[in-house]
């Protein structure tokens, strides 16, 4: 996992959907709508904006979060590193998540923060 420490394994099970990447393959682009966030059963992800690699993100990692808050086009390209399965969270479950475990929400505010601080620190 990447130095973050808030583990998304409970969004994980075996009845879940989910949908795999071979990799090098794009997950989304950059400018692209956002209907979900992904938590990464197994693999790697790398977040990059141009060819320039922001983060890389590992199993019960989360991204693409900040669409489903802010309601905004992707504001990076999601690339599989290597082959990986993604959970996609709808805003509706992300909701439904949310109101029914507060703690939740919590972690995913831990993950946006820890980044804005990494993203901070380059500025």
């Amino acid at each position: 996992m990447s130095n973050d420490t808030t583990d998304f394994s409970l969004l994980i099970g075996p009845q879940i959907p989910s949908r795999t990447f071979k990799a090098g393959d794009t997950i989304f682009k950059q400018g692209e709508p956002a209907t979900e966030l992904y938590v990464i059963k197994n693999g790697r992800v790398g977040i990059q904006l141009g060819n320039r690699i922001l983060d890389t993100l590992d199993s019960y990692d989360i991204f693409g979060e900040m669409a489903l808050i802010d309601q905004a086009p992707r504001s990076a390209d999601a690339i599989a590193v290597t082959d990986v399965t993604l959970i996609p969270v709808s805003e509706k479950q992300f909701l439904f998540l949310v109101s029914q475990t507060p703690f939740f929400a919590l972690k995913v505010m831990r993950v946006l923060a820890r980044r804005l601080r990494a993203a901070n620190k380059v500025i």
